[in-house]
């Protein structure tokens, strides 16, 4: 038989030593771990953003106005200080990513441009280097994948300025690529000009 006065003494001391524990709060989340993706899982998901970014591919391959494959060009969107677009005329800027779209088919330089350039946009790259080459055998017309860069940098709003490279860099062959900002390097801008 069990002494009910046991019972009660034990009772008592048990309910006096939980007097200070206070009860777990309730909450509707649920924690997971934040673990590394494996390579595997990184490059699967690079395959996926590539083949959205084919599918989302707005440059155009309608009708282009042809560009001789000796003329430079050229673009500069509104608001672009012209003292920053002449350092990148003249290539005083370090170039962050060099694309070759010579010896490409013209879907396979349309789908790296494309591509390269969100890319380099989403990491921060500022001034690219793109070499479209001359083309002067290049079917229909002389200048053909040259004449499409030319329209097609026009179309992307990441590009904010472009120019014919100096000669060191391709000369009329390739052209520099100036991007706008992307959101974190605003973010760091503004934080930095704060803090002067």
């Amino acid at each position: 038989m069990v002494d009910n006065q046991l019972v009660v003494d034990g009772l008592e001391e048990f309910l006096n030593e939980l007097q200070d524990v206070k009860p777990i709060e309730q909450s509707d989340t649920v924690a997971t771990s934040q673990q590394k993706n494996t390579l595997a899982q990184q490059l699967k998901r690079q395959s996926i953003e590539a083949s959205q970014n084919l599918v989302n591919n707005y440059l155009s391959v309608e009708k282009v106005e042809p560009v001789d494959p000796y003329d430079h060009i050229s673009f500069k969107q509104d608001g672009v200080q012209q003292g920053v677009f002449k350092n990148l005329r003249l290539g005083k800027y370090k170039i962050d990513f060099v694309l070759n779209l010579q010896q490409n088919k013209f879907e396979q330089a349309r789908t790296l441009l494309f591509g390269h350039i969100l890319d380099s946009h989403k990491k921060g790259d500022r001034t690219l280097l793109i070499k479209h080459g001359l083309g002067l055998l290049s079917r229909p017309f002389p200048g053909f994948l040259k004449s499409y860069v030319h329209q097609w940098l026009r179309q992307m709003p990441e590009v904010i300025a472009y120019h014919t490279a100096q000669p060191n860099h391709g000369g009329n062959s390739a052209v520099y690529v100036m991007l706008k900002k992307n959101q974190q390097e605003k973010t760091n801008n503004r934080e930095l000009h704060r803090k002067k």
